[in-house]
């Protein structure tokens, strides 16, 4: 599909539906290329294959987090993507308009609820706990190592 195709298809769906803004269409395609791409060189020794919803949410966490560092949570809200039932929501419309190939076992459902996406987006850049030492032992600790 040209790049013209995409935006045509991608214009018809927010006429229809403007939940979501346009560049999570662009973003969700690309990750669906990042997941494609990954499980064939993880899984099939290069061969691409059909994608699973959990799979396809999986790539679109990670790209995110890789794309957008800890911005990702707050651009996926600012773009209408707030659950990862919204993810499917924009891969079944994708699939109605041709862009996206689907098998009988797609479902939207294989979306909903798989994980909190603003949890897993924002999660690996919360900064870690201290290990369980009691906070006196650590200012003791750090008073004598600058004597």
């Amino acid at each position: 599909m040209s790049e013209t195709e995409f935006e045509n298809a991608v214009e018809q769906i927010v006429r229809r539906d403007s939940r979501f803004d346009p560049l999570a269409y662009y973003f969700l395609k690309n990750s669906l290329d990042f997941t494609v791409k990954r499980l064939a060189d993880e899984t099939t020794r290069g061969r691409y294959r059909h994608v699973t919803g959990g799979e396809l949410l999986a790539g679109f966490r990670d790209h995110a987090i890789d794309q957008f560092g800890p911005m990702a949570s707050t651009l996926m809200h600012e773009w209408g993507v707030r659950e990862s039932r919204h993810v499917g929501e924009m891969v079944f419309h994708l699939i109605d308009e041709r862009v996206f190939g689907k098998q009988e076992s797609d479902r939207r459902e294989d979306f909903a609820d798989s994980f909190d996406l603003t949890e897993a987006l924002t999660t690996p850049f919360l900064p870690r706990r201290r290990m369980n030492r009691p906070m006196s032992n650590r200012r003791r600790g750090d008073r004598k190592a600058r004597s």
